[in-house]
């Protein structure tokens, strides 16, 4: 990395792009090829071994097959790696994908894990489905909650639906040796990079803000090497690789990505401001100390609770007129949703959000228009 390439904003348009010059070409070629020639059974049964064991493609080999590597993922997976400000990163179908592999990867299978997490996260930690026993702690009952078996340390901040901010470093210090899995997919490296408070793992639903505009699934995790390699050949043996062409899409989306972040975290600031006195409680983290310390802004998403209670709230997201009544957030237009009854519908009973809550992620829209909308979705 030259001096030239650390700034996000320079990393986001750049980084896994360098060579492209020398290539002849502007934008990044898209490899769809399901299967690669084998210059001979050795080489290729080498490459092969080297592959599904999670290392990388060996000099003068063969890629094999596309469940192993594929070259337009790998752009992704590189820049990415390079905003978190990790050694690697491992690119899946979904975050969800993404989160099992690093359960399946764990080589201890007790998780201590910090609510609130995204419903799917906290649903998967619940059934116990891949093998793993969860406790559920506070931010400051971590260190109480760990074992000998204890494999993860699992939280996510801003959290969803609430934008609970935790402080990572002081999580990392209290998980001591455990490694700690930050979920980063409401900040994204623009507003925070987890690796350089003591997490080990970084979690993104690139659906999100990292794709941008609604229309590509898929997950990621920066990580070190010896993880990323685990990753690799879990993905690899259980198939839940990332397409091409949801690579390719995902890489331009972090071309974009600061640019889109600050321009809606501006409108969400406003939008916060406005719903003050206009609803029960406004869940916002402008004022939290660790925006400015682990932060550098409070993003783009917001909540709060509409006064009435759960029809009230219901009648709010169905009355909006410019904001989306639908799941997801991070795209370029403003949705509206009802975390109790969708996202967080499996989560416990004593951990699911309000019935009068309704999450927002602010979209590109202007700011004065997104306020309109809900001022009048509110007097509905």
């Amino acid at each position: 990395m030259t001096s030239r390439m650390t700034s996000i904003d320079t990393l986001a348009v750049h980084a896994g792009r360098e060579d492209l010059a020398g290539l002849g070409a502007h934008v990044p070629p898209i490899d769809l090829s399901s299967t690669y020639p084998l210059p001979d059974v050795t080489v290729g049964g080498d490459s092969y071994e080297a592959l599904a064991t999670g290392g990388r493609p060996i000099d003068g080999g063969s890629l094999v097959y596309q469940r192993l590597w594929n070259p337009t993922v790998a752009r992704f997976e590189d820049a990415l790696a390079r905003m978190e400000g990790t050694a690697e990163a491992v690119a899946f179908g979904s975050g969800m994908a993404a989160l099992t592999a690093i359960l399946l990867a764990s080589p201890k299978k007790h998780v201590v894990a910090v609510r609130p997490l995204y419903g799917g996260s906290d649903h998967l930690l619940a059934t116990g489905m891949l093998g793993t026993e969860v406790t559920w702690a506070s931010a400051d009952g971590v260190a109480a909650a760990i074992r000998p078996d204890t494999g993860l340390v699992i939280l996510e901040t801003p959290a969803n639906p609430t934008l609970d901010l935790v402080d990572i470093s002081a999580v990392a210090a209290a998980a001591g040796d455990v490694p700690v899995l930050v979920d980063n997919t409401f900040a994204t490296p623009v507003l925070q990079r987890p690796a350089e408070h003591g997490a080990t793992l970084v979690l993104h639903s690139a659906t999100k803000y990292l794709g941008g505009h609604g229309d590509v699934l898929g997950g990621v995790v920066a990580c070190p090497p010896e993880w990323a390699a685990r990753l690799r050949s879990t993905r690899a043996i259980t198939g839940g690789l990332l397409h091409p062409l949801a690579g390719y899409m995902l890489h331009r989306g972090l071309q974009t990505l600061p640019v889109r972040i600050r321009a809606q975290q501006d409108a969400a600031i406003k939008l916060a401001d406005a719903l003050i006195p206009l609803t029960e409680r406004v869940y916002y983290p402008g004022a939290d100390p660790l925006v400015g310390r682990q932060m550098s802004g409070p993003g783009a998403i917001l909540a709060f609770a509409v006064r009435g209670g759960y029809e009230a709230a219901s009648r709010v997201a169905s009355a909006c007129q410019l904001a989306t009544h639908a799941v997801s957030l991070g795209g370029v237009d403003t949705l509206i949703q009802h975390p109790a009854a969708l996202t967080h519908r499996p989560v416990a009973a004593e951990a699911k959000p309000h019935g009068n809550v309704l999450r927002v992620s602010v979209g590109l829209e202007d700011p004065a228009d997104i306020i309109a909308d809900l001022t009048q979705a509110l007097s509905a």
